[in-house]
């Protein structure tokens, strides 16, 4: 290796002064350097190529005996043997400027201000050893040889960088890692190198050497400042995106102080703006939209109604439903709020939605009537939201509407009256925020009542199924007279919105059934069921004073078992509800009493099959014609299922469906479930589900087992859904097709104008199977084509 060196070694000092000559150049037009930095590695640049250069050239000139060679080698060498030390000066200042002027150290340690000392010192001797011969002498021929203090020469290079070296570690949280191992190297590769040198005669390592780690020193401080260029960056980028959070939250709360003051106009407007913007951002974060369009749609929702501020409290606090001149009115609002927000153009889709998201798909609504994709998509985002907020919020001239009434009307207007994806979505978020039955009893039952008149003070609906639920109360009376009767009692019945309806309206509205009312004695009146049976009533002794009331419910198919208990007596109740098909609530109410400490327990029980007494047939309406396939009753979503049918190649299933007495919904209709299992039943073992076509045009995502094309179409003759409804209660008669094509399932039905396709993909190599289900509904004479 050192005889390659030797050979090659004019050549590598070569390379080596031009790369110097290169980084000083640059240097000279770097500009991202602090001045300190950028002189004392220039000073160590220019001492390391003149290092090397005069080196070089004391090998080219020695032996020369011409007069230019004489003075050649002799200022040579000297030029070495002086920035030897001088590169160890050099370096001292390096390290000096970035502890004091970058590290802010105040004051630099003793031993690192030595180092500066020694290293002019050992300059000086190299001046003394110039014309003494103390490092080194020539002879008769120029030839240069070591002389009797050659060793002293290598003292100051070796110790300096040592000391340097103890100060840098002082210091170390100061240099990052890339740059604490390039000093590391600078101080310790020449002193390595330089001891190999003192027993390798004629060869320069340590000058080679100090020049690399000149360069490489320069290379580490570009790096350096690169990194700390993108730090900056970074910090820089997080002060913009915190004072983009920051001027996002004055906005938020300057256009939250805004809406309030709209709304504060009418108590029944407080707070609509707020969910409408939360529901607009859920569709559109479902939609796939990015988190800053979600955003801009949150922000469009909040602001889309502003426009009410220019309409007179006359009309917004009108009693009844707007109409006439007072509509006319309304119908300014658009305008108006576009106005108000075209001032902030830096946001222009605030006034776009507040003008358009009062369109309609099928271009029945204002101020344009647009239709269709002409509509801007942030305006169809928010007229679905702001649907489902008016609907679901009470207004001075209605009640709130229930959550099925506003589900039913985004399946009847998709594609109508609203953007049929967004609509669809809208539908998924209703079904996914329904609350299970015990949080419903524990969130609206309330914990106490102030009855008067009968039935003036009633809770929200219990709900009654088949887990066994206990309800407690305290009851005392508040009578005025000795001749006022004063007692709890329940109330029986199924809603939309699980609470009482005493008016024709709302009785309409929310499908209200009354099943009867009952008292904690032998009364009870029976208003809508087939018939009940009171099959225990013990009498308690010592009844007085006593004030716990207790009601044990549960409810399997159309049976509902009632235990009721007070101060004097306790008994069981089996009611026969008219079908399978109603849900059971009960309302707690009460005459001239107060009833405190409402709790709601799930015992933990179940009942089924057998555990309630049955005391009514059950209401079958499959008592038709039965053919390839058994007939099926499906008294509530999917409580009923046929066997299933393995599709395998191509075939047709007609049938007839009559929807039940109690169905009401425009999805209480048949049902087709594309699945597998290892029995070919809906539920089986290994149960994967692929599909689930409503034949009222609903698109439900039920699975990730596969992907599904579905696609709904009315044409001219749908007869409007009024009477889809009427004739589904009247019968009709049904076909659907099936077809198994390379791994794809292919379904197609066309009823009452409502035109369906899905198109299934599965793995070949499974068994698919169809079965018929559907929500009160009952299916017959299911037959092959």
């Amino acid at each position: 290796m050192t005889e390659l060196i030797r050979a090659h070694q004019l050549d590598i000092m070569l390379f080596l002064c031009g790369a110097c000559g290169m980084l000083i150049l640059l240097l000279l037009m770097t500009r991202s350097i602090t001045k300190r930095r950028k002189r004392d590695i220039l000073l160590m640049e220019i001492m390391a190529l003149l290092l090397l250069w005069s080196d070089r050239l004391a090998y080219i000139y020695a032996g020369d005996p011409s007069v230019m060679g004489y003075f050649m080698v002799r200022i040579s060498n000297f030029m070495v043997f002086f920035l030897t030390p001088g590169i160890a000066f050099g370096f001292y200042r390096y390290l000096s400027g970035v502890l004091t002027t970058e590290g802010k150290v105040s004051s630099l340690p003793a031993r690192m201000k030595a180092v500066g000392v020694i290293s002019v010192f050992g300059m000086l001797l190299a001046v003394v050893s110039a014309f003494t011969g103390l490092y080194y002498y020539f002879d008769e021929n120029n030839l240069y040889h070591r002389g009797r203090g050659f060793l002293i020469a290598y003292i100051i290079p070796v110790v300096a960088p040592f000391i340097m070296y103890t100060v840098a570690i002082q210091y170390r949280k100061l240099f990052s890692r890339q740059m604490f191992i390039t000093l590391t190297m600078y101080l310790f590769v020449p002193v390595i190198c330089g001891v190999i040198q003192i027993f390798t005669y004629g060869i320069s390592i340590v000058n080679m050497a100090m020049v690399a780690v000149s360069l490489s020193l320069y290379i580490s401080t570009y790096v350096d400042i690169n990194y700390a260029v993108e730090r900056a960056h970074r910090l820089e980028i997080w002060n913009m995106k915190d004072e983009q959070r920051r001027m996002q939250k004055l906005f938020d709360q300057t256009a939250t102080a805004f809406v309030s003051a709209v709304e504060n106009r009418d108590d029944f407007m407080k707070g609509r703006a707020v969910r409408t913007a939360s529901y607009a951002k859920r569709i559109a974060e479902l939609s796939g939209k990015s988190d800053e369009d979600c955003q801009k749609v949150y922000y469009a929702a909040l602001l889309h109604d502003v426009g009410m501020i220019g309409i007179p409290d006359a009309v917004i606090k009108n009693g009844n439903d707007p109409s006439g001149p007072d509509r006319e009115i309304i119908m300014k609002k658009p305008v108006i709020g576009r106005e108000i927000l075209s001032s902030i153009t830096e946001y222009p889709y605030l006034a776009q939605a507040a003008y358009y998201s009062h369109e309609r798909y099928n271009g029945s609504g204002y101020p344009e009537g647009l239709k269709g994709t002409d509509i801007p998509e942030i305006a169809r985002i928010v007229a679905v939201a702001d649907a489902y907020v008016i609907m679901t919020t009470k207004k001075r001239y209605r009640d709130a509407r229930p959550d099925l009434v506003a589900r039913e009307a985004f399946v009847k207007g998709s594609g109508e009256k609203f953007d049929p994806v967004f609509a669809d979505i809208m539908v998924r978020i209703i079904d996914s925020d329904k609350k299970t039955a015990s949080e419903e009893d524990a969130a609206s039952a309330g914990t106490g009542l102030s009855c008067g008149e009968y039935r003036d003070s009633i809770s929200d609906g219990i709900n009654v199924d088949n887990n066994v639920r206990r309800i407690s109360f305290e009851c005392v009376p508040n009578k005025k007279s000795d001749d006022e009767f004063s007692s709890p009692s329940i109330i029986l019945y199924d809603s939309f919105d699980n609470r009482v309806h005493n008016d024709e309206k709302s009785i309409k509205e929310n499908h209200y059934y009354e099943y009867g009312e009952l008292w904690f004695d032998e009364h009870m009146i029976s208003t809508g069921i087939r018939k009940s049976e009171i099959r225990r009533l013990d009498r308690k002794e010592n009844p007085a004073g006593g004030t716990g009331y207790e009601i044990i419910a549960a409810k399997f198919e159309d049976h509902v078992r009632l235990v009721m208990s007070s101060p004097a007596l306790e008994k069981e109740v089996i009611i026969a509800l008219p079908d399978s098909s109603r849900s059971v609530y009960i309302g707690l109410t009460g005459e001239h009493c107060e009833i405190k400490g409402i709790n709601i327990t799930m015992t933990g029980e179940t009942v089924s099959d057998g555990d309630i007494p049955c005391i009514a047939e059950a209401v079958s309406y499959t008592d038709h014609l039965e053919s390839d396939i058994g007939n099926i009753q499906a008294d509530r979503t999917r409580s009923a299922s046929t066997e299933g049918i393995e599709i395998d190649g191509r075939f047709r299933l007609a049938f007839h469906t009559m929807s039940l007495p109690g169905a009401n919904l425009i999805w209480h209709c048949p049902y087709i479930v594309l699945f597998s299992s290892d029995n070919g039943m809906v539920g089986g073992e290994n149960y994967r589900e692929y599909a689930l076509i409503k034949l009222n045009g609903e698109n439900e995502e039920v699975s990730r087992n596969s992907q599904n094309k579905f696609t709904v179409r009315r044409n001219d003759d749908f007869p409007g859904w009024d009477v889809w409804l009427e004739k589904n209660k009247e019968g009709m008669e049904c076909e659907v097709s099936f077809e198994r094509k390379n791994g794809y399932v292919i379904v197609k039905t066309e009823n009452l104008g409502i035109e369906l396709d899905c198109i299934t993909e599965t793995d070949p190599s499974v068994k698919v199977y169809a079965a018929l289900t559907g929500d009160q509904v009952a299916l017959t004479d299911i037959r092959f084509l």
